[in-house]
């Protein structure tokens, strides 16, 4: 006999009155003893809160048999009737319901992490756990379906996480029954269509975290309903229409992410009553009109990170947008701002990162922005700043990165007080009119410097010698300048540079010294050559060789390279994309070009290449981009995918080549 049939008997008829009862009491007496005899022989020693309740069973079985595959071994041991010990279960102690699924997908020991996953569907028998207050299915990466409309009834639900998993449908109207939920967690999924209204009846919701879906539509208007919401993500969707104007009503909003979306219109001027707001991210998005805050001090007096960067905006940065005097990390990139930039940035002083490039940015860098003794991070690339840069900014004492590119500086020289910077480490002062030879005093700052671009300005001489003492240099671009003579051999001393371009200069001699980096460290992490448009005549025979099997682009294309490409390129099995044209290379093409699985783009036009396009071409299945046109090359073009997706232009100018999508080969 059950427990649920064992508590009818003691429960009676409910319409009995408690008079009846009493005068049963001793009749039933032994009866009620005899029950529990049995049970305690059926059970064992079992206590009354360790059986379950007969309904819970049947919802948890039912999900159990939902599940095709759970890696982490849990469902497994889901037998016999006690589940309030079965793994990941909770229950009441003195109802004996389950209150609490939590089947993560993380599962964290002493030792280590474990990421779990379970294949399957959720049943809608889920809705028989009326008493539940905690379901956690989260990041189980395999978890399918859809969210049954049934959950609905899980009327005493608090806590819902459903993120990271392969969930996909829209979101069941039925989830605004749900009142007394606090946490909504359905991000990472594929889930779609348009958000349903219904969630503005959870007046209790403190987290919505809806981000990368697929939802469609606009942004609901009863979201402004939420006066308890804390936090709210929806990036990474699919959502357009304007921003609700009462979200500002919402005076206990924290965190505020509708990045990545289509949003239109201009940005709610009532977004300055948000007093609790700490993050606010509305980038790339189409919004456009003018930053509507901060318009006097004191608003929005908690804001630490605001991301504005890729919409429509235009118009001033605000003259008081020194006034959010929390901010730490700002972005206003790649907008339509215009004007000078406003003196009151100076009183940023826990600003660590800024952001402005992108935009039509004019005058000079304010002297005030010295006063941000904080920033690490400061980049104004691609407006219309004007030079001289103020010497004030030689008091950014904890300043990393600097990128003026792209200005109207006309510096002429690089100002010796960049090199001064205690923690500089990456310059980029591309386009900034830099003429004369790579100063010398580079060599000597404070802090390694780990990037360097002076690249598009007006620079003469050779590459100096003494790049070779900047071990910790990763990323170095000297291109479109006027540089002469050959690569340094020093420049194997770099044995953690992973970008190399010097592209576009008078550059000649051999460019072995540039593989010789592989060679001499196995482990090199070269990714990204870029040595085109020079005169380089020779050093092609040792691409492949030594360690340089990470490179992922690699561009050669008009140099006076001869000799024939080696085998040993096919052991370059990260590359992305080969350009080798316009060169004076000839000889067969290897089949070992074959061996580049993620080969995306092939170049190898006006060169002499001759003899048969090797049949393994067939196998670079993630080809987009060929060009084999102007050599030398004959016989049938192999047929079928990707060859065949190509134009004509991909093989003219081979007068022996034939077949699709060439006429066809004679017989």
């Amino acid at each position: 006999m059950s427990f649920q049939q064992t508590a009818i008997l003691l429960r009676g008829n409910s319409r009995t009155s408690f008079f009846s009862v009493q005068t049963k009491m001793g009749s039933q007496l032994l009866l009620i003893l005899a029950v529990f005899s049995i049970m305690a022989v059926g059970e064992g020693n079992v206590s009354v809160g360790e059986i379950c309740n007969s309904i819970d069973l049947r919802g948890l079985t039912s999900f159990k048999a939902g599940i095709h595959i759970d890696t982490s071994g849990r469902l497994a041991k889901w037998v016999g009737r006690s589940c309030c010990k079965w793994e990941g279960i909770s229950c009441d102690n003195t109802t004996g319901r389950v209150t609490e699924i939590r089947l993560p997908g993380f599962i964290s020991t002493e030792d280590f992490v474990f990421q779990s996953r379970m294949q399957g569907l959720i049943s809608p028998s889920i809705a028989f756990l009326n008493f539940l207050e905690v379901l956690d299915l989260g990041g189980l990466i395999d978890l399918a379906g859809t969210i049954p409309p049934s959950i609905g009834r899980l009327q005493n639900l608090q806590k819902l996480y459903l993120y990271g998993n392969k969930l996909s449908g829209p979101v069941p109207e039925s989830i605004g029954k749900l009142l007394k939920l606090q946490q909504l967690h359905l991000h990472e999924n594929r889930l779609s269509g348009t958000l349903p209204s219904s969630i503005g009846n959870l007046k209790n919701l403190n987290e919505q975290l809806l981000h990368s879906n697929q939802f469609t539509g606009m942004i609901p208007d009863s979201f402004t309903n939420l006066t308890n919401l804390v936090r709210l993500d929806l990036h990474s969707n699919h959502l357009n229409g304007n921003i609700p104007e009462k979200l500002g009503e919402l005076q206990l909003m924290e965190e505020l992410d509708f990045s990545n979306n289509l949003l239109r219109g201009k940005i709610p001027p009532s977004l300055t009553n948000l007093t609790s707001i700490s993050v606010l991210y509305l980038d790339n998005n189409y919004l456009e009109g003018k930053i509507p805050f901060p318009s006097s001090y004191g608003q929005m007096p908690s804001l630490a990170f605001l991301r504005l960067q890729n919409n429509n905006l235009n118009g001033r940065i605000p003259p008081n947008f020194g006034y959010l005097v929390a901010l730490q990390r700002v972005s206003l990139a790649n907008n339509k701002l215009e004007g000078a930039i406003p003196t009151s940035l100076g009183y940023l002083q826990d600003l660590s990162e800024l952001y402005l490039n992108g935009n039509q940015l004019s005058g000079q860098i304010p002297k005030s922005v010295g006063q941000l003794s904080k920033l690490i991070f400061l980049s104004i690339s691609r407006n219309l700043i004007q030079g001289p840069l103020p010497s004030e900014m030689l008091s950014l004492q904890n300043l990393q990165t600097i990128d003026l590119s792209f200005n109207l500086l006309n510096l002429s020289s690089i100002p010796v007080w960049i090199a001064e910077l205690p923690s500089i480490s990456r310059i980029y002062l591309a386009g900034c009119g830099i003429k004369g030879e790579v100063p010398e005093f580079l060599r000597k700052t404070s802090s390694p410097i780990q990037e360097l671009d002076l690249s598009v300005n007006h620079l003469t001489g050779s590459i100096p010698a003494w790049l070779g003492s900047l071990t910790m240099l990763y990323s170095l671009n000297l291109s479109r300048n006027s540089l002469v003579s050959r690569i340094p051999e020093t420049i194997t001393n770099l044995r953690d540079l992973g970008v190399l371009d010097l592209h576009s200069n008078k550059l000649a001699g051999s460019i072995s010294q540039v593989f010789d980096v592989g060679q001499r460290f196995p482990d090199g992490s070269l990714t990204y050559i870029d040595l085109s448009d020079n005169a380089f005549t020779s050093g092609i025979e040792l691409i492949g060789e030594g360690g340089q099997t990470e490179i992922q682009f690699l561009n050669l294309s008009h140099n006076v390279l001869d000799g024939q490409i080696p085998v040993s390129v096919g052991r370059l099995k990260s590359l992305r994309s080969l350009d080798l044209s316009n060169n004076e290379l000839g000889y067969i093409l290897p089949e070992s070009l074959a061996n580049g699985s993620l080969l995306e783009t092939l170049k190898l036009q006006n060169n002499q290449f001759t003899g048969k396009i090797p049949s393994g071409f067939l196998k670079l299945r993630k080809l987009k981009d060929l060009d084999l046109s102007h050599n030398l090359l004959v016989g049938e073009i192999p047929a079928g995918e990707p060859l065949s997706n190509f134009p004509e232009s991909s093989f003219s100018g081979n007068r022996g080549l034939c077949g699709k999508p060439l006429t066809p080969c004679k017989t």
